[in-house]
């Protein structure tokens, strides 16, 4: 599946319209796909790569986005499309975005739970361990072998895939250095999660990271848990870390993701001064 992109790189450009396209018109391509076969996860994952245009021509190294609900029918388009844009009008850093597509996200992006609900509801979860080493030892290598990087990642997610986030945000840390948590369901196991925020922060290795945080008008536990964690990161934020939170009472849960993923992407990946003149 092809999925690259016909980007220009500016509103004065103009691509000639061939005579020969006829009336099927031909693809547009924004990506690569690609499928990885993961021995921890025991499954075949589907893998969708953006590259900025000019990658291919030019030696730059760049920052990688790994993007948690990543298919082409998930949240691969319009978080590309965001990062389109850092090429489009220099409104932000590029970056390389690797989409991971969903098999089993209940299954994914949950911890263990000990409420009898949540067992019965979401049977397949607590799987979030398993899924951190795929990204750990096989994908973020895959990728690192693959195109030239910083060395920089950063992960984003929303609602279960930001509940997914923020663990990894508090348990392992060290894995990326930004972090971009939207609506994340910390009510999962009576949010256990948030309430053990503190004691993890207090715990955090010192160094550089940066965490974006965002929920939507929902009330709710869904509050609660993000709540406790903003509590405990004004008490307890380690040395190094650059957070910002930013909720949006004006968006709900099915439409948050995208204003917030812009405000986060525009953030955590500031345009370099080469970048805001239109240089390479």
């Amino acid at each position: 599946m092809l999925l690259t992109a016909c980007a220009g790189t500016g509103a004065a450009t103009r691509t000639p319209i061939a005579e020969a396209d006829g009336e099927e018109g031909r693809p547009v391509v924004i990506a690569r796909s690609y499928t990885l076969e993961s021995r921890v996860l025991k499954e075949t994952r589907r893998i969708n790569v953006y590259l900025p245009p000019g990658y291919s021509e030019g030696q730059a190294r760049l920052p990688v986005l790994y993007l948690l609900d990543g298919g082409v029918h998930e949240d691969f388009p319009h978080i590309v499309g965001i990062a389109q844009l850092a090429s489009l009008n220099h409104a932000m850093g590029e970056m390389i975005v690797v989409g991971i597509e969903g098999t089993d996200r209940k299954r994914d992006f949950t911890h263990p739970s000990s409420d009898p609900v949540d067992l019965k509801e979401l049977p397949t979860s607590g799987g979030s361990a398993a899924f951190r080493e795929f990204l750990a030892r096989e994908l973020k290598p895959w990728v690192e072998a693959r195109y030239r990087t910083t060395g920089a990642s950063a992960l984003i997610g929303e609602s279960l895939a930001g509940l997914f986030v923020v663990e990894t945000f508090l348990r392992q840390p060290e894995l990326f250095e930004r972090y971009i948590a939207v609506s994340p369901s910390l009510w999962w196991d009576n949010q256990s999660l948030a309430k053990e925020s503190a004691a993890r922060l207090r715990a955090h290795p010192e160094g550089p990271r940066s965490l974006f945080l965002s929920i939507g008008n929902e009330g709710g536990t869904m509050q609660e848990g993000v709540d406790a964690l903003v509590g405990a990161l004004k008490a307890h934020a380690p040395a190094g870390l650059r957070w910002h939170y930013e909720p949006m009472p004006g968006e709900l849960h099915s439409t948050i993701y995208h204003p917030a993923a812009f405000r986060a992407v525009r953030l955590l990946f500031p345009v370099s001064q080469a970048e805001a003149s239109g240089g390479p």
